[in-house]
């Protein structure tokens, strides 16, 4: 067991502990709690990104490109308002929960949530009215021209139909930010897997009921399909109801043990909450905004840049199938970010400065352990990848478009990841700063560079404009608490070999397969070699990670891989 001595917040002083002390006996090392519930948390979210990308491919086939651009521009406003209500004031609970679980004072944490549940319930209500009613004004300014897409009522109509999910989820997600807290992430991950797979059910059924069926509009099929979320919330929702059930006897056992009540006001608690919650914001809007670029943008740059006729296509392919394929790698980071913040404010709090950089370290090179061969992978079969999962049609613009696409997914992940960090170190409002010095640069060249370059020119423009604010966020981590990104950049340097080893591997198996295999033309084809690529490049670089120790290291030897080994010299 440790010793380890924090600083009291100066609020506590006349507790007492008035001389601004506490001594806590600290049994595992919460690297241990990072890694199981970052395994949970990361497994749950990377199952729903899973199960997003494979029902857009029946989506895809029942709707076409037309539909998932439709689908993208109710679900950008969308998502800003709802990482607004969900990601903000829940992350700044789960911090606050952990923080005061901490210091022993349980009453506080629950005192927090029942505010922030009442507030996310407002919140949400408020979000609902502006997005129904703002729908039509937001609609005109998306479509530039409807001649070869969607009309300003077809986007109307879905945006409405999307908006009647806000309505619950806010609130919703404070109930998993007070259990994350708490360090208990079972409920949310159950739940939102189960959202997720009510969600794409109903979607599904909709529009296979009215495309196939019906033979009706792909307007009213996406409209269906957008209100299909409201359906899987009210799902999640009985799923955090019966967690809640279950733990409620150990979280008022807890209450009852803690220490003697603070005369802390609510307008106290209520400051720090929105102190913490504006940077979590930040994070949570941060692909959305991005997004919401291309949403005013994307089609009159590509018309007065006169690649009208492939507009639909190419915002299609960026920002709706092509972004769930490279969405998958950032769920470790956003899994990892959801664990980390409560793990990194317990040590930054107790000032165990060591334990704290472990943990820093750690979290980024998880990251980007599996982030980087996933990105490079994708480029490397992104024809592929596109055309077995979304159709050979237009696969010399699609396919071309995702690979430069894929690399970005690395830099959301870094960003997701930094930021959590930030959270976790109390220099939150920094991101205010990165994500706003990003956003101006994706603004300011985003036309320009579709201009220029049609599509690619916003993934270029994105690609600049979350470089920005990663290294922004490197840079203030450093300066804030003198961290050595050091051990973190040499073992980089063995996943970007090992991941560039695999990637030759790719292009040798898909030069041999080409001679026999058709796999630019047919369908099947393509999906049997994209599952070759993936696997045997997959196993290139994990057997070349696995033989040079690096997973150990980046996992600090775990017992499941110790004794796999002893295991294995011992035969």
């Amino acid at each position: 067991m440790t010793l380890c001595i924090i600083k009291v917040p100066t609020y506590l002083k006349y507790d007492k502990i008035a001389k601004g002390l506490i001594i806590f006996y600290v049994g595992e090392l919460m690297s241990n709690k990072i890694l199981k519930g970052t395994a949970l948390l990361t497994g749950a979210a990377f199952l729903s990104k899973f199960l997003g990308m494979i029902y857009a491919i029946p989506f895809n086939e029942f709707v076409g490109d037309k539909g998932g651009e439709l689908y993208f521009f109710a679900y950008n406003p969308y998502s800003i308002l709802i990482s607004i209500s969900t990601v903000g004031i829940p992350l700044a609970v789960s911090k606050i929960v952990s923080k005061y679980n901490t210091l022993g004072y349980y009453d506080l944490g629950l005192r927090v949530f029942r505010s922030s549940l009442l507030f996310m319930a407002i919140t949400g209500l408020l979000a609902f009215i502006t997005l129904y009613f703002g729908s039509g004004w937001l609609a005109s300014k998306f479509i530039y021209s409807s001649e070869e897409g969607n009309t300003v009522e077809d986007v109307k109509k879905v945006m409405q139909m999307i908006s009647f999910s806000l309505l619950i989820i806010p609130a919703m997600s404070v109930v998993r930010g007070f259990f994350q807290g708490n360090q208990v992430m079972e409920p949310t991950a159950i739940s939102q897997v189960i959202e997720q797979i009510v969600r794409i059910a109903v979607v599904l059924i909709a529009a296979f009921t009215i495309i196939k069926i019906y033979n009706g509009s792909i307007v009213l099929a996406v409209s269906f399909a957008t209100f299909a979320a409201f359906i899987g919330a009210i799902a999640s929702c009985i799923i955090l109801l019966y967690y809640w059930q279950k733990h409620r006897k150990q979280l008022r056992k807890h209450v009852k043990v803690s220490q003697r009540p603070l005369n802390i006001s609510t307008k106290e608690l209520v400051i720090e909450l929105f102190s913490y919650a504006g940077p979590f914001v930040l994070v949570g809007i941060a692909i959305p905004l991005y997004q919401s670029v291309d949403s005013f943008t994307f089609n009159r740059a590509m018309y007065m840049g006169g690649y009208e006729e492939i507009a639909t296509v190419s915002n299609a392919t960026i920002n709706m199938y092509g972004h769930k394929l490279i969405s998958i790698p950032v769920t470790i980071a956003t899994g990892m970010s959801l664990t980390i913040v409560p793990a990194l404010t317990e040590s930054f709090t107790r000032q165990n400065r060591k334990k704290l950089f472990v943990e820093m370290n750690q979290s980024l090179q998880i990251v980007l352990l599996f982030v980087i061969p996933a990105v490079v992978g994708l480029s490397a079969l992104s024809y592929e990848a596109y055309g077995s999962l979304f159709g050979m049609k237009n696969l010399a613009i699609t396919g071309n478009l995702l690979a430069w696409y894929a690399p970005i997914a690395l830099l959301f992940a870094l960003f997701t990841v930094t930021a959590a960090i930030l959270q976790g170190i109390n220099e939150q409002r920094f991101t205010l700063i990165s994500l706003t010095a990003g956003f101006l640069v994706k603004a300011i060249f985003n036309s320009t560079f579709i201009h220029a370059f049609a599509g690619k020119g916003s993934i270029l423009a994105t690609g600049l404009a979350v470089s920005v604010a990663v290294l922004l966020n490197f840079w203030r981590i450093r300066r804030a608490i003198l961290f050595s990104y050091k051990q973190t950049l040499k073992r980089t340097l063995f996943m970007v070999i090992y991941s560039l080893i695999m990637w030759g591997i790719i292009i040798i198996l898909k030069y041999i397969c080409g001679m026999f295999i058709p796999y630019e033309e047919s369908r099947i084809a393509a999906i049997f070699m994209l599952s070759i690529g993936v696997l045997g490049g997959g196993f290139v670089y994990l057997f070349l990670a696995y033989k040079t120790t690096l997973i150990d290291h980046v996992f600090g030897g775990t017992n499941m891989l110790n004794r796999f080994r002893r295991k294995k010299r011992a035969n």
